[in-house]
């Protein structure tokens, strides 16, 4: 009789295989997304992207999903439709979007603009732009979906590991990119490097669809319906319930920070490095994949530890304090103090940031929310992270432009002259300040409310 009883996830090897499934595309989404981070200079000098522009691109991938709403719908299509109608709809929206991507810096006339939105644009970029929201979609669906999808395989056991795995082949992708897509760009353009973005996640993409084989085979076992997932059926009514939640809107509010000062800094770090050490962009890019590279090798051990001894939100406050002192050194240290080893040590220190908060982030929501209404949550809390990833770009763009008059013009020429980073950094770190003000306030609202998020994740 107890092995009627054991399903698909009683199995560690099938769990472990699910994981390895959904986190292999999540490798390919992130080595897309920062595809073009190391090319700053090549889009400026070959399609005349100023910083702005170079920000709103950074900026373009959440578009759609703040002004439209796709996350909150996308929350509520994988509470409603499941984790496989899901995973399959966020594929091809990633490939659909990656490859509009993929067109405008292949086939359309760099030397044209076209207004959007009261702005004089690139028509490569506007097109860019589109392909980037499009892909934005998806991968913040599938976001969310991997994580509903690692909570229903690993929940009372090594959740918080299999989620720092997770994120740990994520990252490995941005090791990849700034490892390859320099490389990529040297042999054909920032063409090439975009297209083998798109033909990764078309893999991707595969690997999701045999995951929801296996998906399947789990329902059936544990008598799940197809698309629900045999929970508590889902109510419009409950994303009220998630929004006068005082657990999920401090870790919303401490989630749009931390990441703000990580994943917008990711698309300026190439440069921000080659102007702070005096080296060409090729150079930098390879020296900055430490960064995520640090994280993939820690986030695990921190899941480890979080599932056996707990102290999640402890854990967050400490990672917004390293994530305050990176970018202080960044912006404070002088040029002429910061040598190689010295990026290296600082990289290492914003990694090990990297690692702390979102490790121990994430497996802290369904301690806050109910199972029934956890996508819609997931959803939610990237909605509003993303309202901050499509702001600071901007913001950053902007800043970098106001403290340095006249520069974008002079290299778009052919001057051999750097931009200063020491205002975008500056913003940077205020936003790690405010980080670590939210993570005191979330252990308050935990000792209140008793939602234990010190405690162990693993029964």
């Amino acid at each position: 009789m107890e092995q009627i009883k054991q399903s698909l996830r009683d199995s560690a090897y099938m769990r472990w295989i699910a994981l390895a499934l959904i986190s292999t595309t999540m490798f390919f989404a992130y080595f897309f997304v920062d595809v073009a981070a190391p090319l700053q200079d090549l889009l400026l000098k070959n399609y005349h992207w100023t910083p702005e522009v170079f920000g709103m691109l950074g900026g373009a991938e959440f578009f759609l999903n703040v002004f439209a709403g796709f996350l909150i719908l996308s929350g509520i299509i994988l509470d409603k439709m499941g984790i496989r109608f899901t995973l399959i709809t966020s594929g091809l929206t990633m490939v659909i979007g990656a490859f509009i991507k993929y067109y405008a810096v292949t086939y359309v006339d760099v030397n044209t603009t076209m207004n959007v939105l009261g702005y004089t644009l690139p028509t490569t970029a506007s097109f860019a732009f589109l392909g980037f929201a499009i892909f934005g979609v998806g991968v913040e669906m599938a976001g969310i979906t991997v994580s509903k999808a690692i909570v229903k395989w690993f929940k009372g056991k090594e959740m918080a590991l299999a989620m720092g795995l997770e994120m740990a082949t994520a990252r490995l992708g941005v090791f990849a990119v700034f490892q390859l897509s320099p490389k990529l760009a040297a042999s054909g353009g920032v063409s090439n490097a975009v297209f083998w973005g798109l033909a990764f996640l078309t893999i991707g993409f595969l690997t999701f669809l045999i995951y929801t084989f296996i998906d399947s085979k789990l329902d059936k076992e544990i008598g799940q319906d197809a698309s629900t997932g045999g929970e508590d059926e889902f109510k419009i009514s409950d994303l009220f319930k998630i929004i006068v939640n005082p657990g999920f809107l401090t870790i919303a509010a401490l989630c749009v920070l931390f990441y703000s000062a990580i994943f917008p800094f990711q698309k300026f770090a190439t440069d921000m490095l080659a102007s702070k050490l005096n080296i060409p962009a090729s150079e930098a890019a390879p020296l900055f994949s430490y960064f995520p590279l640090g994280a993939m090798v820690l986030t695990p051990f921190i899941g480890y530890f979080l599932d056996r001894k707990g102290l999640g939100a402890t854990i967050m406050f400490f990672g917004a304090i390293l994530l305050t002192v990176s970018h202080l050194i960044f912006a404070l240290v002088p040029a002429e103090s910061f040598n190689t080893a010295f990026a290296i040590i600082n990289i290492v220190i914003l990694g090990t940031a990297f690692s702390l908060v979102p490790a121990s982030m994430w497996p802290s929501l369904p301690k806050i929310v109910e199972d029934r209404y956890l996508g819609s949550a997931y959803g939610l809390i990237f909605w509003i992270q993303n309202i901050g990833l499509l702001i600071v770009p901007v913001l950053i763009g902007w800043s970098i432009s106001y403290s340095n008059p006249g520069v974008a013009e002079q290299i778009a020429a052919g001057a051999d002259v750097k931009y200063s980073y020491t205002f975008p950094e500056l913003i940077f770190a205020g936003f790690g300040v405010a980080a670590m003000v939210l993570a005191v306030v979330l252990k308050i609202v935990d000792k209140r409310k008793g939602y234990g998020l010190d405690l162990p994740n693993k029964k």
